[in-house]
This record gives structure tokens, C-alpha cells and sequence, in this order.
């Protein structure tokens, strides 16, 4: 009798001792397994970055932030992109990522009629949030969460204000556009206007190029014939610069003129150490990255909803010749 009992409670122990070390096992794992299961719902956001000029120094910068961004949140982060500015291959990997149903889609703004439908449409039908970097369209034609990126209008009016103190209060004025103006191209515009109209001393005439080198020199040739007399330029494109120097220096002296544009890329800046840009006005490309992809992760988790439909604006400066030195 007295055996059985002692069986029996050393029984009772080892079905209590199994339970202990179970309940401690299932304690330990829970504490080891949660912060990883935590940490990889985090990666689970799945981010696309996608731009026109894949193959730019601006655009690298752009990556370099967004990537840095993306890491220091834990989101997954793809870029893509065209080399040069073929629309068609742009479109289609907007239209891929809305199809591969990613978390969020960081894109160049692209003011035309298929870009609004893909982001108005397609992206907001399936829940995808779109913000635009760099370069804007207006949210109420594409439905974009928000902008990340210059102050166009701002800029446009800064680099007016500069040349106008260069150049003083009398003058006749060149603003060389592309033939199809963006709409971040229209809000600079805008910003030159609003400033050179004050004076009404100083004449400003407006000439379209193509996009190509060739067309641009074309059209810089055509207005040295018309307009002899012009006192000044300013590149609202700024890969329009290049071209207009270019062009000028085959027929006179660049220094006769004042110049200027927009974005600090290698060209630019070689231009400017030369002395043949004036002024330009400096973008701050890798804040952008590292904005966006920030905001679309706060979209994402719920902290920060809805986003400033206005947009976050990344800091400008007016950069001149004796700065690239």
C-alpha cells in the first residue's frame, strides 16, 4: 500500500514537473519569438520608387535617401526606372507595381492624362497610396496622397529676384521652356512672372524648345537672329542650359549675358565654375528619398493620416558662380 501511494505521488510530480517546464518553455519562446514576428510584419511593407531619370546624378540622390530611409524604418524598398524619358516604359512599371498590389508607390509626377488615371484610378481603387517626389501633379487630378519635394513656385520666384539684382531693373529677359511644359516647369514659370512683372522696365519673352540638345541649340539660334539685343536668360528646364551656352558661345561672348537655371547637376556645376551660369537655384534631392519614403510609412502604419495634401517641402537655396568653386 505504502509503495503505491510513493508510485503515485512520484507520478503527480513528473506530470507536474512536465507541465512547469512546458509552461517555462512556451514563456521563453514567446519572449525570443514576438519582437522577430513584430520585426518582419514591419518588412512585410513593400515600397517601389519609380522615375524617369533612373540614370542621373539628381535621381541618385534621390535613391541614396529613400534606400537609407527604407532601411532605418524596416520597409522593403525597390527602385525602378527608365533610362532617358521614354513615357512608355515609365507608364508600364506604374502600372506594373499597382498590378503586383505593393504597400506604396513613390513616383516622379508626370503631368499627363494616363499618369492621373493610373494614380486616380487604378492605385486608388486598390488602396494603393501614390506621393510624388520632385516633380508634382495637381491632387485633385491624380488623387496622390501628398508631395515631396521643391517649392517650384518659390524657386522660380528666387531665381527672378537674383537676376534682377545682377542685372538691375532694366533689361530684356529670356525664359526658354520646353515645348511641352511639366507642371513643375508652368510653377516656376509662374514664380519668374510674378516677380519680373513688378518691373515694368524689364521685357520678358518666352521661347519653346523641344527637349533634345538639338532643338534647344535650334531654338537659341532662331532668338539670337530675332532678338540680338536679349540681356539674359534663365532655363526654366535646366538641362535646357547646357545648350543654350553652347549655342551663344558660337556667336559671342558668354559673359555678355546673364544666366541662369535651376538644379546643381554636373553640367550645371562645370558651367558655373567656368563662369557662365550666373546663379542657379541648388534642390536638396536626397531629403526628398528620405521624406517620402518616411511619410509613406507613416501613412502606412496609421500615425499620420491624412498627409498634408499641400506638401512637405525640402529646402531650396540660390547657388552662385563663386559657391562651385
Amino acid at each position: 500500500m505504502r509503495k503505491s501511494i510513493i508510485v503515485s505521488l512520484f507520478a503527480v510530480c513528473l506530470v507536474i514537473l512536465f507541465f512547469t517546464l512546458t509552461s517555462m518553455v512556451k514563456v521563453f519562446s514567446s519572449e525570443l519569438i514576438e519582437p522577430a514576428l513584430t520585426a518582419e510584419q514591419h518588412n512585410s511593407y513593400r515600397l517601389v520608387l519609380i522615375t524617369r531619370e533612373l540614370d542621373t546624378p539628381f535621381w541618385a540622390k534621390v535613391e541614396r535617401g529613400a534606400k537609407a530611409a527604407a532601411e532605418q524604418n524596416g520597409a522593403s524598398l525597390e527602385v525602378w526606372g527608365t533610362y532617358g524619358t521614354n513615357r512608355d516604359d515609365f507608364l508600364k512599371n506604374i502600372e506594373v507595381a499597382i498590378a503586383s498590389k505593393v504597400d506604396g508607390i513613390i513616383v516622379q509626377g508626370l503631368d499627363t492624362d494616363e499618369f492621373k488615371s493610373l494614380t486616380k484610378v487604378k492605385a486608388a481603387s486598390r488602396g494603393i497610396p501614390v506621393i510624388t517626389v520632385a516633380n508634382d501633379v495637381p491632387m485633385n487630378e491624380s488623387l496622390r496622397r501628398t508631395y515631396v519635394g521643391s517649392d517650384h513656385l518659390e524657386a522660380g520666384s528666387m531665381i527672378a529676384r537674383q537676376m534682377v539684382s545682377d542685372m538691375g531693373f532694366v533689361g530684356k529677359v529670356v525664359l526658354m521652356v520646353s515645348d511641352r511644359q511639366e507642371y513643375f516647369q508652368r510653377t516656376r514659370l509662374t514664380g519668374i512672372l510674378n516677380v519680373l512683372n513688378s518691373y515694368p522696365k524689364i521685357i520678358t519673352k518666352i521661347v519653346a524648345a523641344g527637349d533634345s540638345r538639338e532643338d534647344v541649340a535650334a531654338a537659341t539660334n532662331e532668338l539670337l537672329n530675332e532678338e540680338p539685343d536679349a540681356d539674359a536668360f534663365i532655363a526654366v528646364s535646366a538641362n535646357h542650359a547646357g545648350s543654350i551656352i553652347q549655342e551663344i558661345s558660337k556667336r559671342m561672348r558668354v559673359d555678355n549675358f546673364f544666366i541662369y537655371s535651376f538644379d546643381d547637376s554636373p553640367e550645371t556645376l562645370t558651367l558655373m565654375q567656368q563662369g557662365k551660369i550666373d546663379a542657379l537655384i541648388a534642390q536638396s534631392p536626397e531629403a526628398m528619398g528620405e521624406e517620402s519614403v518616411a511619410l509613406m510609412i507613416k501613412w502606412l502604419t496609421g500615425e499620420q493620416v491624412p498627409l498634408n495634401p499641400d506638401g512637405y517641402f525640402t529646402d531650396i537655396r540660390v547657388m552662385r558662380a563663386e559657391d562651385a568653386k
